[in-house]
Protein backbone atom coordinates (compact mmCIF):
# COMPACT_ATOMS: atom_id res chain seq x y z
CA UNK A 1 0.00 0.00 0.00
CA UNK A 2 1.32 3.69 -0.94
CA UNK A 3 1.91 5.73 2.01
CA UNK A 4 0.11 9.09 2.18
CA UNK A 5 2.39 11.89 3.06
CA UNK A 6 0.71 14.97 4.05
CA UNK A 7 2.00 18.59 3.43
CA UNK A 8 3.57 20.88 6.24
CA UNK A 9 0.80 21.99 8.96
CA UNK A 10 -0.63 25.16 6.83
CA UNK A 11 -0.09 27.36 10.41
CA UNK A 12 3.79 27.70 12.54
CA UNK A 13 3.81 26.93 16.20
CA UNK A 14 2.74 30.46 17.37
CA UNK A 15 -0.72 29.67 15.58
CA UNK A 16 -1.08 25.84 16.61
CA UNK A 17 -0.20 26.91 19.91
CA UNK A 18 -3.39 29.43 20.80
CA UNK A 19 -5.54 27.34 18.67
CA UNK A 20 -4.79 24.54 21.05
CA UNK A 21 -5.24 26.84 23.82
CA UNK A 22 -8.79 27.21 22.65
CA UNK A 23 -9.31 23.65 21.39
CA UNK A 24 -10.08 23.99 17.84
CA UNK A 25 -6.67 22.96 16.41
CA UNK A 26 -7.87 20.16 14.97
CA UNK A 27 -10.77 21.72 13.21
CA UNK A 28 -8.26 25.36 12.23
CA UNK A 29 -6.06 22.21 10.67
CA UNK A 30 -8.40 20.60 8.37
CA UNK A 31 -9.68 24.51 7.75
CA UNK A 32 -6.09 26.10 7.19
CA UNK A 33 -5.70 23.07 4.11
CA UNK A 34 -8.22 24.28 2.69
CA UNK A 35 -8.55 28.05 2.32
CA UNK A 36 -5.33 29.07 2.66
CA UNK A 37 -3.86 28.78 -0.89
CA UNK A 38 -0.67 29.36 -2.93
CA UNK A 39 -2.31 31.32 -5.57
CA UNK A 40 -4.79 33.81 -6.33
CA UNK A 41 -8.68 32.18 -6.99
CA UNK A 42 -10.38 34.26 -9.51
CA UNK A 43 -12.58 36.13 -7.40
CA UNK A 44 -9.83 37.54 -6.00
CA UNK A 45 -7.86 38.62 -8.86
CA UNK A 46 -11.62 40.64 -9.98
CA UNK A 47 -11.10 41.90 -6.63
CA UNK A 48 -7.51 43.84 -6.58
CA UNK A 49 -8.38 45.77 -9.79
CA UNK A 50 -11.08 47.73 -7.97
CA UNK A 51 -9.31 48.90 -5.12
CA UNK A 52 -8.07 52.57 -4.54
CA UNK A 53 -5.95 51.43 -1.33
CA UNK A 54 -3.80 48.44 -0.48
CA UNK A 55 -2.08 47.87 3.18
CA UNK A 56 1.21 46.66 3.33
CA UNK A 57 3.50 45.35 5.65
CA UNK A 58 7.49 45.01 5.83
CA UNK A 59 10.78 44.82 8.16
CA UNK A 60 12.99 47.07 7.58
CA UNK A 61 17.33 46.42 7.86
CA UNK A 62 16.82 46.39 11.58
CA UNK A 63 14.21 43.97 11.76
CA UNK A 64 11.57 46.25 12.59
CA UNK A 65 7.91 45.50 11.81
CA UNK A 66 5.72 48.57 9.59
CA UNK A 67 1.98 48.71 8.41
CA UNK A 68 1.70 51.61 5.91
CA UNK A 69 -1.44 52.43 3.29
CA UNK A 70 -0.81 53.17 -0.13
CA UNK A 71 -2.74 54.85 -2.34
CA UNK A 72 -3.74 54.40 -6.36
CA UNK A 73 -6.16 54.63 -9.23
CA UNK A 74 -7.81 51.36 -8.91
CA UNK A 75 -5.95 48.92 -11.79
CA UNK A 76 -3.09 49.93 -9.76
CA UNK A 77 -3.16 46.28 -8.40
CA UNK A 78 -3.77 43.86 -10.95
CA UNK A 79 -3.19 39.98 -11.21
CA UNK A 80 -1.85 38.86 -15.03
CA UNK A 81 -2.02 34.92 -13.42
CA UNK A 82 -2.87 32.91 -10.38
CA UNK A 83 0.59 33.00 -9.07
CA UNK A 84 1.57 37.06 -9.07
CA UNK A 85 -0.06 40.38 -8.31
CA UNK A 86 1.17 43.00 -10.18
CA UNK A 87 1.65 46.37 -7.31
CA UNK A 88 2.15 49.86 -9.40
CA UNK A 89 3.73 52.13 -6.58
CA UNK A 90 6.46 54.47 -6.82
CA UNK A 91 9.08 54.52 -4.33
CA UNK A 92 8.09 56.70 -1.05
CA UNK A 93 11.08 57.52 0.87
CA UNK A 94 8.78 59.16 3.42
CA UNK A 95 7.37 55.99 4.54
CA UNK A 96 9.20 53.98 7.29
CA UNK A 97 7.82 50.96 5.14
CA UNK A 98 9.09 51.72 2.04
CA UNK A 99 13.06 50.53 3.48
CA UNK A 100 11.50 46.94 4.25
CA UNK A 101 10.47 46.94 0.29
CA UNK A 102 13.52 46.20 -1.55
CA UNK A 103 14.05 43.89 -4.24
CA UNK A 104 13.66 39.79 -2.91
CA UNK A 105 12.17 40.66 0.33
CA UNK A 106 8.97 39.27 1.44
CA UNK A 107 6.56 41.63 2.02
CA UNK A 108 2.81 41.23 3.74
CA UNK A 109 -0.37 42.50 1.51
CA UNK A 110 -3.81 42.98 2.59
CA UNK A 111 -6.39 44.45 -0.38
CA UNK A 112 -9.40 45.93 1.76
CA UNK A 113 -12.60 47.78 0.72
CA UNK A 114 -14.08 49.82 3.73
CA UNK A 115 -17.11 50.32 0.97
CA UNK A 116 -18.42 46.46 0.92
CA UNK A 117 -16.05 45.28 3.60
CA UNK A 118 -14.39 42.40 1.34
CA UNK A 119 -10.46 41.59 2.05
CA UNK A 120 -8.31 39.45 0.98
CA UNK A 121 -5.00 38.36 2.86
CA UNK A 122 -1.59 37.97 0.39
CA UNK A 123 1.82 37.12 1.41
CA UNK A 124 5.27 36.72 -0.44
CA UNK A 125 8.70 37.62 -2.12
CA UNK A 126 8.63 40.92 -4.40
CA UNK A 127 10.72 41.36 -7.07
CA UNK A 128 11.09 45.09 -8.26
CA UNK A 129 10.02 46.40 -11.52
CA UNK A 130 10.11 49.81 -13.58
CA UNK A 131 6.27 50.66 -12.41
CA UNK A 132 6.82 49.10 -9.12
CA UNK A 133 6.91 45.52 -8.08
CA UNK A 134 5.47 41.96 -8.23
CA UNK A 135 4.41 40.06 -5.59
CA UNK A 136 4.50 36.29 -6.20
CA UNK A 137 2.05 34.63 -4.17
CA UNK A 138 3.18 32.03 -0.86
CA UNK A 139 -0.24 32.77 1.26
CA UNK A 140 -3.57 34.16 0.26
CA UNK A 141 -6.98 33.68 1.99
CA UNK A 142 -10.32 35.68 2.45
CA UNK A 143 -11.09 36.89 5.79
CA UNK A 144 -14.81 37.59 7.23
CA UNK A 145 -15.88 41.21 7.42
CA UNK A 146 -16.44 41.67 10.86
CA UNK A 147 -15.17 45.11 12.78
CA UNK A 148 -14.89 46.81 9.35
CA UNK A 149 -15.99 50.07 9.42
CA UNK A 150 -17.98 51.08 6.38
CA UNK A 151 -16.87 54.08 4.50
CA UNK A 152 -17.10 55.73 1.40
CA UNK A 153 -13.72 57.04 -0.25
CA UNK A 154 -13.03 59.89 -2.91
CA UNK A 155 -9.75 61.48 -3.89
CA UNK A 156 -8.26 65.14 -3.07
CA UNK A 157 -5.04 64.88 -5.28
CA UNK A 158 -3.51 62.58 -7.59
CA UNK A 159 -2.00 59.71 -5.55
CA UNK A 160 0.94 59.63 -7.92
CA UNK A 161 2.01 63.17 -5.88
CA UNK A 162 4.03 62.82 -2.76
CA UNK A 163 2.26 64.76 0.23
CA UNK A 164 3.20 68.22 1.16
CA UNK A 165 4.44 68.08 4.30
CA UNK A 166 7.52 66.41 5.62
CA UNK A 167 7.19 63.10 8.25
CA UNK A 168 7.71 64.31 12.03
CA UNK A 169 9.82 61.23 13.87
CA UNK A 170 9.11 61.02 17.87
CA UNK A 171 9.85 58.57 20.40
CA UNK A 172 6.75 58.71 22.84
CA UNK A 173 3.08 59.79 21.31
CA UNK A 174 2.18 63.03 22.41
CA UNK A 175 -1.31 64.89 23.10
CA UNK A 176 -2.66 64.93 19.18
CA UNK A 177 -1.06 61.01 18.44
CA UNK A 178 -2.75 59.74 21.73
CA UNK A 179 -6.28 61.47 20.59
CA UNK A 180 -5.96 59.55 17.55
CA UNK A 181 -5.34 56.36 18.96
CA UNK A 182 -7.56 56.82 21.74
CA UNK A 183 -10.49 57.96 19.50
CA UNK A 184 -9.57 55.15 16.38
CA UNK A 185 -12.15 52.63 15.42
CA UNK A 186 -10.10 51.05 12.93
CA UNK A 187 -5.91 50.24 12.36
CA UNK A 188 -3.95 48.12 10.74
CA UNK A 189 -0.46 46.16 12.79
CA UNK A 190 1.90 43.95 10.71
CA UNK A 191 4.10 41.19 12.68
CA UNK A 192 6.60 38.55 11.16
CA UNK A 193 8.13 34.81 12.37
CA UNK A 194 11.03 33.66 11.37
CA UNK A 195 10.88 30.17 10.32
CA UNK A 196 12.57 27.37 9.05
CA UNK A 197 11.83 28.06 5.37
CA UNK A 198 12.44 32.18 5.80
CA UNK A 199 10.44 35.05 7.22
CA UNK A 200 6.59 35.19 7.29
CA UNK A 201 5.22 38.40 7.52
CA UNK A 202 1.21 39.46 8.12
CA UNK A 203 -0.57 42.40 8.20
CA UNK A 204 -3.85 42.43 9.33
CA UNK A 205 -7.09 45.02 10.18
CA UNK A 206 -8.13 45.23 13.71
CA UNK A 207 -11.62 47.32 14.43
CA UNK A 208 -13.80 48.11 16.92
CA UNK A 209 -16.11 50.64 18.88
CA UNK A 210 -14.12 54.12 19.04
CA UNK A 211 -12.13 54.12 22.06
CA UNK A 212 -11.29 49.99 21.46
CA UNK A 213 -7.55 50.71 21.82
CA UNK A 214 -6.41 52.56 25.21
CA UNK A 215 -2.86 54.01 26.14
CA UNK A 216 -2.20 53.71 29.42
CA UNK A 217 -0.18 56.53 31.66
CA UNK A 218 3.04 54.27 30.65
CA UNK A 219 2.51 54.10 27.26
CA UNK A 220 1.62 50.71 26.62
CA UNK A 221 -1.16 50.68 24.03
CA UNK A 222 -4.08 47.97 25.42
CA UNK A 223 -5.31 46.23 22.45
CA UNK A 224 -8.19 44.02 22.81
CA UNK A 225 -8.89 41.37 20.95
CA UNK A 226 -12.29 39.63 19.61
CA UNK A 227 -13.81 36.66 18.24
CA UNK A 228 -12.79 35.95 14.73
CA UNK A 229 -11.66 33.42 12.65
CA UNK A 230 -9.35 31.52 15.08
CA UNK A 231 -6.45 31.80 12.30
CA UNK A 232 -4.26 33.71 14.98
CA UNK A 233 -1.69 35.05 12.42
CA UNK A 234 -1.22 38.22 14.20
CA UNK A 235 -1.41 37.09 18.06
CA UNK A 236 0.34 33.60 16.67
CA UNK A 237 3.49 35.55 15.36
CA UNK A 238 3.61 37.79 18.63
CA UNK A 239 3.78 34.52 20.36
CA UNK A 240 7.01 33.54 18.40
CA UNK A 241 8.48 37.18 17.57
CA UNK A 242 7.42 40.57 20.02
CA UNK A 243 8.33 42.80 16.83
CA UNK A 244 5.20 44.24 15.44
CA UNK A 245 4.32 47.96 13.55
CA UNK A 246 0.87 49.84 14.30
CA UNK A 247 -0.58 52.54 11.57
CA UNK A 248 -3.60 54.20 12.87
CA UNK A 249 -4.83 56.11 10.22
CA UNK A 250 -6.58 59.30 10.28
CA UNK A 251 -8.88 58.45 7.24
CA UNK A 252 -10.84 62.23 7.48
CA UNK A 253 -7.21 63.79 6.68
CA UNK A 254 -5.26 61.13 5.32
CA UNK A 255 -2.45 61.11 8.01
CA UNK A 256 -1.01 58.23 8.72
CA UNK A 257 0.62 57.52 12.61
CA UNK A 258 3.10 54.42 12.20
CA UNK A 259 4.59 53.12 14.61
CA UNK A 260 7.06 50.33 15.76
CA UNK A 261 7.74 48.69 19.08
CA UNK A 262 7.34 45.34 20.58
CA UNK A 263 3.91 43.54 21.27
CA UNK A 264 3.25 40.95 24.03
CA UNK A 265 0.55 39.13 24.95
CA UNK A 266 -1.47 39.30 28.41
CA UNK A 267 -3.28 36.64 30.44
CA UNK A 268 -6.26 39.04 30.97
CA UNK A 269 -7.56 42.67 30.82
CA UNK A 270 -4.76 45.42 31.67
CA UNK A 271 -6.32 47.14 34.64
CA UNK A 272 -9.04 49.72 34.15
CA UNK A 273 -9.36 48.00 30.71
CA UNK A 274 -12.50 46.00 29.46
CA UNK A 275 -14.21 45.78 26.87
CA UNK A 276 -17.44 44.07 25.97
CA UNK A 277 -17.37 40.88 23.60
CA UNK A 278 -13.38 40.53 23.94
CA UNK A 279 -11.58 37.47 24.28
CA UNK A 280 -8.07 38.34 25.13
CA UNK A 281 -5.89 41.00 25.27
CA UNK A 282 -2.58 41.81 23.92
CA UNK A 283 0.04 45.13 24.59
CA UNK A 284 1.69 47.00 22.13
CA UNK A 285 4.95 49.81 23.29
CA UNK A 286 6.02 52.04 20.85
CA UNK A 287 9.81 52.76 20.06
CA UNK A 288 9.90 54.75 16.92
CA UNK A 289 7.20 56.69 16.03
CA UNK A 290 6.17 58.89 12.62
CA UNK A 291 3.32 61.20 11.88
CA UNK A 292 2.95 61.65 8.11
CA UNK A 293 0.48 64.19 7.68
CA UNK A 294 -1.79 64.02 4.85
CA UNK A 295 0.05 60.65 3.74
CA UNK A 296 -2.86 59.44 1.83
CA UNK A 297 -4.19 61.29 -1.28
CA UNK A 298 -7.32 59.50 -0.32
CA UNK A 299 -10.33 60.17 2.41
CA UNK A 300 -12.71 58.46 3.74
CA UNK A 301 -16.09 59.36 4.95
CA UNK A 302 -18.34 57.40 7.07
CA UNK A 303 -20.88 55.78 6.10
CA UNK A 304 -24.48 56.94 7.90
CA UNK A 305 -27.18 54.36 8.85
CA UNK A 306 -30.42 54.83 7.66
Amino acid sequence: MEAIILAPSPWHGGEVALQKRLGVDARMEEVGRRVLRDHLVEQHREFYPLLPMVVLGSVDGNGDAWATLRAGEPGFLHAPDAKRLVVELPREPADPADAGMEDGAPLALLGIDLGTRRRNRLNGKLRRHSRGFDLGVEQSFGNCPKYIQLRQVHFVRDPSEPAALPPVSRFELDEAARALVENADTFFVATYAELGGGRQLDVSHRGGPAGFVHVGDDGWLAIPDFAGNNFFNTLGNIAVNPRAGLTFPDLATGGLLQMTGEAELVSGPPRGVTLDGAQRYWRFRPRRIVWRAEALAIRYDPVRAG
